[in-house]
């Protein structure tokens, strides 16, 4: 008895362990690498960014370059709509078109994702601009990790249901490929 009870405990604490490593892995794989993609601004005041047409004015981001960011992160193919190059901080906030501020970010990942991010992006320059949150603050915020930033902004630990992604269409799949898992 007291053997199984061990066995028990044991089997709990590694389903626990691996548990806690998944959400921790599904996490960090939301943000972008730090080293890669520290995040870069230009110089710009919050008269400039709050500008309407700003951010289509500056967004100049060639094919070239967005090869560049998929090889630093080793995403040798995607599909298309799999992720985007975005902009870590968002043109909107004074972020640079600069290598330094792209990553390649997931349509798909759930919860966390670009379009959650998009979400986090158009607030936190509606507060910028409205003069409720200094530009250089809301800067710092994305750059650092712009999930708790997001938790803090809307005081909630999951996306709102608003900045999720449309329901995807259900894909028409041949029989041949109910039957062989494609």
């Amino acid at each position: 008895m007291y053997q199984q009870n061990k066995i028990s405990q044991s089997i709990f604490m590694t389903t626990v362990m691996i548990f806690f490593a998944v959400i921790s892995y599904a996490q960090s794989g939301d943000l972008p690498d730090p080293k890669k993609s520290p995040g870069d601004v230009l110089a710009v005041t919050k008269s400039d960014v709050c500008t309407p047409g700003y951010a289509g004015k500056v967004r100049n981001v060639p094919e070239s370059e967005k090869k560049k960011v998929f090889a630093a992160y080793g995403i040798l193919t995607h599909k298309p709509k799999e992720y985007e190059v975005d902009h870590l901080i968002s043109l909107e906030l004074g972020g640079s078109n600069s290598i330094k501020n792209l990553w390649p970010q997931s349509y798909l990942t759930s919860p966390w994702n670009a379009h959650v991010k998009d979400g986090l992006e158009d607030h936190l320059h509606s507060l910028v601009c409205k003069g409720e949150l200094d530009l250089a603050e809301a800067q710092r915020e994305i750059a650092t990790d712009w999930i708790a930033a997001y938790k803090k902004r809307f005081s909630t630990a999951l996306p709102l249901p608003t900045h999720s992604a449309p329901p995807a269409k259900p894909k028409k799949r041949s029989l041949w490929d109910m039957i062989f898992g494609r």
